[in-house]
């Protein structure tokens, strides 16, 4: 098995802003496993507020770069359990993983969802990102939108704007990337049109200081996204959130969230499968579990104008899973 990577810069449509800064491009890692002439994809991108450094990432694969070529194909549960044991942190572990599920899928010419026996049932539609800006810009662009879900960032609480998003007949979710207070959420989960949200998410800062004071069996569906970064945050938060977004490059990709995804639905949780701002390679690791959410936000490659691969396609929020071997990830 070879190992290559390659650093590309995403550039995106237009700004994207929320609560952590603005945005006009994405640094990304792309990752390739490739055997006997197939080649699987993984991704993934810098994230200054989860400090993540990709330069850092290439040293570390370039120490790393024997030990996975000497590795034989073997099965992917079997291949995260080596993976663990290089100590990789959860984005670059990600990366490798679902490269490593996009090759052997088309080492055995089957899909994720034949290779893991995943049925489509119900296929949750994608939300689209409305960024920060005034909220006369934001609901016009809601309703110029051929979407029918919106994630609405905002940065800090306006209750007037949070009123006027309210009294809108649209399926809308409240993302403030931490940026309320406790009082605000006091405020919000005992307003019982609050439930008319699809879910509000991450609104504090990470950590159980804050947490601690949310409430899950109020109106408000919040839904916790830095504050849930594996499995075993997933019973201490049950109190507090009623929703959890899983994103693979936070919990270490494809493997690790499928097993995070049960243990959730143990709880009782409403799931989401989320993503950063990254190309198609990224978006078709996620959309394949999909299936087995209540949520999507699978919109990151959307944003991006210069996408560098083919695979599964989110148009108008509906996802259409690509049918191909693996992930069905093909580089452009």
């Amino acid at each position: 098995m070879k190992l290559s990577w390659q650093l590309v810069q995403l550039n995106l449509k237009e700004t994207f802003s929320i609560a952590y800064g603005n945005y006009s491009f994405r640094e990304a890692l792309i990752i390739s496993l490739q055997q006997n002439n197939f080649s699987g994809y993984g991704e993934c991108t810098a994230i200054d507020y989860y400090q993540i450094n990709l330069a850092d990432f290439v040293q570390k694969l370039e120490l790393i770069q024997s030990q996975i070529e000497n590795q034989k194909i073997i099965h992917p549960t079997e291949f995260y359990v080596f993976l663990l044991k290089l100590e990789l942190p959860s984005f670059l572990r990600s990366a490798l993983d679902c490269a490593y599920w996009d090759l052997f899928g088309k080492l055995e010419d089957k899909s994720f969802l034949e290779l893991n026996s995943i049925e489509i049932k119900n296929l949750p539609e994608s939300s689209i990102t409305i960024s920060v800006a005034p909220i006369e810009e934001q609901i016009k662009k809601i309703k110029a939108s051929s979407w029918n879900k919106f994630k609405v960032k905002c940065n800090g609480f306006n209750q007037n704007e949070i009123q006027s998003l309210l009294k809108l007949d649209y399926q809308i979710a409240l993302d403030s990337n931490g940026s309320f207070k406790k009082e605000d959420c006091s405020w919000l989960e005992n307003q019982e049109i609050v439930s008319k949200f699809l879910y509000l998410e991450q609104p504090m800062q990470k950590g159980s200081d804050n947490y601690h004071s949310l409430h899950a069996d109020l109106y408000a569906n919040w839904m916790a996204d830095e504050d849930c970064q594996d499995e075993t945050s997933l019973e201490k938060l049950k109190p507090y959130y009623k929703s959890v977004n899983i994103k693979l490059v936070k919990c270490g990709g494809l493997t690790p969230a499928l097993q995070m995804i049960a243990k959730a639905k143990s709880l009782d949780y409403k799931i989401m499968i989320g993503c950063m701002t990254e190309s198609t390679v990224g978006i078709s690791a996620g959309a394949v579990l999909a299936p087995l959410c209540d949520f999507a936000d699978l919109d990151g490659a959307n944003l991006v104008a210069n996408d560098i691969a083919n695979g599964t396609k989110i148009v108008n929020g509906k996802i259409q899973l690509s049918e191909k071997p693996g992930l069905g990830i093909i580089i452009i």
